[in-house]
């Protein structure tokens, strides 16, 4: 089974969700958003299995801080673009496997994924 973690290195959840793996035995490849940012193509495609709204994370700082303009009719392309050119607005982690997306952390979803 190939599996990827995304999202940002120094993200509290995101260190859970590694050392749940991690302690799973779980091998894994990561990628770090700021680092190595993500296409509108992927976030296109994970938006189709999971909702676009799933993936905005609207009640991060990066989202909170944007101009009310900015918040005003999201819709998916619009929201697309935001976490393209922000991706600290991308929901974490999100966990692509052989057998689809999980969105967030949650020990139960994990060990369900993987047993």
């Amino acid at each position: 089974m190939t599996t990827t973690i995304y999202g940002i290195k120094a993200c509290d959840t995101m260190q859970k969700a590694r050392a749940w793996l991690d302690g799973h035995g779980v091998a894994y490849a990561f990628h770090d958003y700021k680092a190595m940012g993500v296409t509108a193509d992927k976030l296109k495609t994970w938006a189709k299995e999971v909702g676009w709204e799933t993936l905005l994370n609207r009640n991060g700082t990066t989202f909170r801080k944007l101009p009310d303009a900015d918040k005003a009719g999201l819709n998916e392309a619009k929201a697309i673009a935001l976490m393209v050119a922000q991706p600290s607005m991308i929901k974490r982690p999100v966990l692509e496997t052989d057998h689809g997306l999980l969105v967030g952390f949650k020990p139960d979803a994990y060990s369900a994924r993987f047993q």
